[in-house]
């Protein structure tokens, strides 16, 4: 198996409710969605949103409450330190709840975490370790 990760899937209570959401936050939906499933272009992986008893079905599991805690983040690195404070206001100003304001992070870096409207964290980090390509590509040496 090739070291790729191609599309992320997030189950939502509401495929259009979150849909308008990304969309708030400035991001461009495919032309592919529909009214059951949104999709997302990330630069080299896609984003799409589908709703979570249909997910649970399309994987043959039993349907799972909303995320709870922080089993899973999805990582939102900026170019800059002064970035991450204005990227979690829109985030905020498009709908999402602030978990955790922008600050120090013991890792050296700095960074903070929303929740979209379904409750998936997301974390908006800027790490002065990483360089981040021209496209907002994040390359580990």
């Amino acid at each position: 198996m090739e070291q790729r990760l191609s599309l992320i899937t997030l189950g939502v209570a509401d495929v259009a409710a979150s849909r308008r959401f990304y969309e708030r936050l400035g991001w461009v939906a495919s032309s592919a969605s529909n009214d059951r499933i949104a999709f997302f272009s990330l630069g080299p992986v896609g984003l799409s949103l589908y709703q979570r008893d249909a997910l649970a079905a399309d994987a043959g599991v039993a349907p799972a409450p909303p995320p709870a805690g922080a089993p899973v983040t999805l990582a939102h690195n900026v170019a800059s330190r002064d970035a991450v404070g204005p990227c979690l206001a829109a985030a905020v100003a498009a709908g999402a709840t602030l978990v955790k304001p922008a600050g120090d992070a013991d890792w050296g870096g700095y960074h903070g975490y929303f929740a979209d409207p379904d409750g998936h964290l997301w974390e908006v980090a800027w790490n002065p370790f990483v360089a981040l390509d021209p496209d907002g590509g994040f390359r580990l040496p």
